[in-house]
């Protein structure tokens, strides 16, 4: 299954609260910080809320 590498590359101040909380739930808090998780949808749309704030990269494990 492929792994989806995610690095936080901007701060989260002045971000609305829906973009924290999905850092948060991608287990992100400071910056280059970084996590990975497997590709599924729910994943996506949390990536999507804050592509903005992220580096993504596909790892395959």
């Amino acid at each position: 299954m492929t792994q989806l590498k995610i690095t936080q590359i901007k701060s989260v101040i002045s971000e609305k609260q829906n973009q924290r909380d999905s850092l948060r739930t991608l287990g992100l808090k400071k910056i280059g910080q970084s996590v990975v998780r497997e590709d599924k949808p729910e994943v996506v749309g949390l990536i999507r809320t804050v592509a903005h704030l992220v580096k993504v990269e596909e790892v395959e494990s």
